[in-house]
């Protein structure tokens, strides 16, 4: 009994993208909902559905084309911040709109009763505006070395004929001079 492993070849998986998968999911319940609902529609509305259909399939296959492979942290970096910032927002609105549909149409409840009949609203609305200010306060302690540097507001090629000229740069800088060490910085 020969119980050597013979040369078997797997066939190998074709990974899509996330994005394409995505598409794919999306078009297989976009066409066949549209394709039902022309027919019923008035003519205007059905040109307008599918007009919008196809504009859905263009944006669809752009998005699709994205490799999120490629995407760095750096470019990442605003939607964090506004994500924490809508948490934080939506969070702080709804607590306002507890507050105030409770203060309209409960004025009864004393501040006690309230927060006891309706806790879990408040813990949840709290909780969404905290986990915006992890989020936030994420991004503000995150590590300056993933910074891309930038260049100087006004590089060298435009301060070196203002300064062949006279030191007219450095005069008028010379009355601010916590200005300087950001336009000139010093050689390491």
């Amino acid at each position: 009994m020969d119980l050597e492993p013979e040369n078997i070849e797997f066939a190998e998986s074709a990974t899509r993208k996330p994005l394409e998968i995505l598409r794919d999911a999306e078009i297989s319940l976009r066409r066949p909902t549209v394709a039902a609902l022309v027919p019923v529609l008035p003519s205007q509305m059905s040109q307008r559905l599918q007009k919008v259909s196809s504009v859905a399939d263009n944006t669809l296959n752009e998005l699709a084309e994205i490799d999120i492979e490629e995407i760095s942290d750096w470019e990442l970096r605003n939607a964090r911040i506004w994500i924490g910032l809508s948490f934080v927002g939506f969070g702080a609105l709804m607590v306002i709109m507890l507050l105030l549909y409770l203060s309209t149409l409960h004025p009864e409840l004393t501040a006690i009763e309230q927060v006891r009949q309706y806790w879990y609203q408040y813990v949840w609305f709290v909780c969404l505006g905290v986990a915006g200010m992890f989020l936030l306060g994420r991004e503000a302690m995150r590590v300056k070395s993933v910074i891309p540097s930038r260049e100087p507001l006004l590089s060298k090629t435009v301060l070196e004929p203002l300064n062949s000229h006279g030191s007219s740069v450095n005069w008028y800088l010379s009355g601010i001079p916590h200005y300087q060490h950001i336009l000139f910085p010093k050689p390491i």
